[in-house]
């Protein structure tokens, strides 16, 4: 990974996929299943065989103990006793085959339609091939950090380095509380794009130049004299304010909070032809519903990369921002945790071709990201099957 580790995260190359076109994605957790079966409605315990809150469940054929008796402290437990219960597992362990506790894995689930894709393959296979219960935890990229650290949870399978140099010194450099364990396979890209609409009329729109001359075309009610630049959540890495004031751009930045306002402002906008620009990612899909072009900034440069990691430094940014490696980062407990799970993590790879299939079935064919994830595992055995730990 580059020492500037560039801001921002998750988005992902435009791949040339089955034309099919996606939109944001969901946050999904899983409730664990219910240890012990509920009682027929028929059935009504005696007020004395109701078990205390850590009891075990009584075995259907043990006959409760007579109401009358009593067990003298000293005395050893009749053979209609029912045994003391044994102590409810700890949250992070769960009871599998052959009784042995395993700690639960816990996924975290960033809210983007990529991160959800890899967090639900990684749950499924892991839960049917490793014997594991999985939940997924929804977190936004820069809470994860932590929780990584505190051991709350285990991964994050996608990391856009870009916004996460001061996080990646911190955790994984100087704490050594959290683990990079590898690169995801997935190449991101952040872009300003235009409608290629508007290109086609004025092709100049295409470059930052074209836009300080043009910048009228995007404005606004909101924005007065100034053309419109949509962003969208504000926790995302994104450096548009000093580039725009950098350039000399006549535009004002409008955050309208979400990935989902965004391509409901870009759909508005998109229907009847009007100008828009905005702050957009690739891979997604996106680019398979929309002819969308990106608009050429001045090169990106290592020292352009320093002012992005330096937050001191921000304000200096004037360029485009860089390709970025996406990888994976994982509490550093798990190595003796769970030495399955975290090698079938570090061997998790696959390309974006492979992403934006279960992004577009999900965007486009309305799948469940559970449903999704499904069909892509049982069409690609020959990739995951070299993520599963070799067997000693």
């Amino acid at each position: 990974m580059k020492t500037y580790m560039l801001t921002r995260r998750k988005f992902l190359l435009v791949a040339s996929f089955a034309g099919l076109p996606l939109a944001a994605c969901g946050q999904f957790g899983v409730t664990p299943p219910t240890p012990t079966a509920m009682p027929k409605p028929t059935d009504t315990p005696k007020p004395t065989d109701v078990p205390k809150p850590t009891e075990a469940p009584k075995p259907t054929n043990t006959p409760a103990p007579a109401p009358t008796a009593t067990v003298k402290p000293t005395e050893s437990p009749k053979p209609v006793d029912v045994p003391k219960p044994t102590a409810m597992p700890r949250a992070t362990t769960i009871a599998t085959k052959g009784a042995m506790a395993k700690p639960v894995i816990r996924i975290i689930d960033n809210p983007w339609s990529a991160a959800t894709s890899n967090a639900h393959v990684a749950k499924q296979l892991i839960e049917s091939k490793l014997d594991y219960r999985v939940e997924l935890v929804p977190l936004d990229e820069k809470v994860q950090w932590e929780s990584l650290a505190k051991n709350d949870a285990s991964v994050s399978l996608e990391v856009w380095p870009s916004g996460h140099a001061e996080a990646y010194e911190k955790y994984v450099v100087k704490d050594k509380t959290v683990e990079e364990i590898g690169k995801l396979g997935v190449i991101g890209k952040i872009n300003w794009y235009v409608p290629t609409y508007m290109v086609k009329e004025r092709p100049e729109l295409a470059t930052w130049e074209g836009l300080k001359k043009n910048a009228s075309l995007f404005k606004t009610s909101q924005t007065g004299n100034k053309g419109r630049f949509v962003a969208g959540e504000p926790s995302w890495p994104q450096f548009d304010e000093h580039v725009i004031k950098n350039l000399g751009l006549d535009l004002q930045v409008d955050v309208v909070g979400s990935e989902e306002a965004q391509l409901q402002l870009l759909e508005e906008a998109y229907n009847k032809k009007q100008p828009f620009l905005f702050y957009f990612w690739t891979p997604h899909s996106v680019h398979y519903s929309h002819q969308l072009t990106a608009v050429k900034l001045p090169k990106f440069t290592e020292e352009c990369g320093k002012f992005m990691d330096d937050k001191a430094q921000n304000s200096k940014v004037n360029c485009d921002y860089p390709a970025e490696i996406l990888y994976k980062i994982a509490s550093a407990k798990l190595k003796t945790d769970a030495p399955d799970v975290y090698q079938f993590f570090k061997n998790f790879q696959y390309a974006d071709t492979d992403q934006i299939e279960m992004m577009a079935a999900i965007d486009l064919a309305k799948q469940t990201p559970a449903q999704a994830a499904k069909d892509w595992i049982e069409r690609s055995e020959n990739i995951w099957q070299n993520w599963l730990p070799v067997k000693k």
